[in-house]
């Protein structure tokens, strides 16, 4: 008798599981999104469409998660089942901090060098400098990050972080050598050498002394202070100064025009 019980209230909490899986009233048809900023709440639902008509109970959130990670933008993701037929989702997204070249385009980069998206028109609102010298290996199709390059460049834009002036300052950074960040300034074509710490103080004692430098050396190719106690002054000739200005600028005018010129041909491509 206990044998048969036993296979009724089996038999029984079968078929019950069998119809909580099947339940319309469990199917997902609502997906929440919070912690987004740059994402709107309809890019990270498309992502999770797999999760939509799937039972709530049994909703591999697992594979919804690793959907979102899959994107540039979101650093990490949670996800937690609402009864009766939601998906709550909460989001850390990148922050980007710089544009990095690699091959022929321009991409958002943060603070480790992970690429987030590539730079285009509707990324016009962001003031971002250009960082070069993450990519291990030259080469059109270089992109893989060196991590000693991405430690400096982190290191250097969190110091500048706390400084807004210096950092609205800072126009373009070449980590290429890990031990030495190399910055030019808005408007400026001087290469300012700050080696691998002490990147503000640093900066500080370069607009300092800049304006008597240039008294003795009109045209600055670089100046190097890395070594506190002593300055190095590299002269140029005024052309190439002239020349590397005028690059900082056509690469920002590129990225926000150029681009937006080619997304125009897309769109007419498209209809």
């Amino acid at each position: 008798m206990h044998l048969g019980l036993a296979l009724v209230v089996a038999g029984g909490s079968t078929w019950a599981l069998e119809r909580l899986r099947h339940a319309d009233v469990l199917r997902v048809d609502t997906i929440t999104v919070g912690g987004n900023e740059r994402l709107s709440a309809g890019e990270v639902a498309g992502l999770m469409e797999p999760l939509r008509g799937e039972n709530l109970l049994v909703a591999d959130l697992e594979a919804g998660r690793a959907s979102l990670l899959a994107s540039g933008w979101i650093r990490e993701a949670a996800l937690r089942r609402v009864l009766p037929s939601a998906v709550h989702v909460t989001l850390e997204e990148r922050k980007p901090v710089g544009l990095s070249r690699f091959g022929s385009s321009l991409y958002l980069i943060d603070v480790t060098g992970h690429v987030i998206d590539e730079f285009g028109p509707r990324f016009s609102d962001l003031d971002l400098p250009i960082i070069d010298g993450f990519s291990a290996r030259g080469g059109e199709g270089g992109s893989a990050v060196d991590k000693r390059r991405a430690a400096l460049a982190a290191r250097l834009i969190a110091q500048l972080d706390a400084d807004s002036g210096l950092a609205a300052r800072i126009s373009q950074v070449d980590v290429a050598n890990p031990h030495d960040a190399v910055v030019l300034l808005n408007g400026d074509p001087v290469r300012v050498h700050l080696g691998a710490e002490r990147f503000v103080a640093r900066l500080r004692t370069y607009l300092e002394i800049v304006p008597a430098l240039r008294q003795v050396v009109p045209d600055i190719d670089y100046v190097d202070v890395r070594f506190d106690e002593k300055v190095y002054v590299g002269p140029a000739d005024a052309a190439a100064a002239a020349r590397r200005i005028t690059l900082q600028r056509r690469l920002t005018e590129a990225a926000r025009t150029g681009l937006a010129a080619n997304s125009g041909q897309r769109r007419q491509r498209g209809t």
